[in-house]
């Protein structure tokens, strides 16, 4: 760690909900931090703490937040940037970093780390499985910051070329159609029934998942305190008395 009279910004990931999976090395940091800034439920789930001041601000504000960070870091301030899950999985790594190109010149010369953590995509795969034993990737379903014209083709591809996927953002109040608009397309692109897995508040105390054939589902199964993960056209399900497990095998036939 640097010397506690410098400044600096550290880019944290609280991980998905339960406090046992915030790694040690960022409670540490937060028990050095001077102010802590992100969204509102994020600054929410940081522990009080002497000499702490939280900068808790809404959704939508990520490269104000971020200027806001940096500046403090500039006058000497020990600022944790909060996210939840991974700072650098659609959070607030690429904000910080945005800001820092655009911004104050000397921006570029603070000490800025990035802190990784447990995303809900990992938290969702562990509680049902290992459905991402094989190739995978990640899609945000949101359109505020990308067309959907480009949504649209980036699960084509990834369908066509037979990825595992998780999908953040499936579907708000404010964005009701788009997860209806993502299950047309994969029903047509993938043309099977693979599993797909509704994990809802996943690792916190009223998590739920639900496993259901993807010609099955329905857009009113997920909202955003859901995470949503597809898998690929090898994924097995093991039934057994209970949860059964769903994996996807290491390896694919030549």
């Amino acid at each position: 760690m640097t010397n506690a009279s410098q400044g600096w910004v550290q880019i944290v990931g609280i991980g998905p909900g339960d406090d046992a999976l915030i790694t040690p090395q960022v409670q540490d940091v937060l028990a050095q931090a001077t102010d802590a800034v992100g969204y509102i439920p994020y600054v929410g789930r940081v522990a009080a703490n002497t000499g702490l001041t939280l900068h808790p601000s809404d959704n939508r504000v990520e490269i104000d937040r971020s200027r806001h960070a940096l500046k403090m870091a500039v006058q000497g301030r020990r600022v944790v940037v909060v996210s939840s899950g991974d700072p650098g999985v659609f959070a607030m790594a690429a904000a910080v970093f945005e800001a820092v190109e655009n911004g104050d010149p000397a921006w570029r010369n603070l000490d800025i780390r990035v802190l990784p953590g447990i995303t809900a995509m990992l938290a969702a795969s562990a509680a049902c499985g290992a459905p991402f034993g094989h190739d995978f990737c990640a899609i945000n379903l949101s359109d505020n910051l990308k067309p959907w014209a480009v949504i649209e083709k980036r699960l084509q591809l990834a369908a066509e070329a037979d990825f595992a996927m998780a999908f953040y953002n499936p579907r708000s109040k404010s964005r009701p159609e788009g997860f209806a608009k993502a299950l047309k397309t994969l029903k047509a692109a993938c043309g099977d029934n693979r599993p797909m897995i509704f994990a809802r508040n996943v690792s916190r105390p009223d998590q739920t998942i639900k496993i259901v054939p993807l010609q099955d589902t329905t857009p009113d199964m997920a909202d955003m305190r859901t995470v949503v993960l597809l898998g690929s056209s090898q994924t097995r399900i093991i039934t057994r008395d209970g949860a059964p497990f769903v994996y996807t095998p290491r390896s694919v036939a030549g």
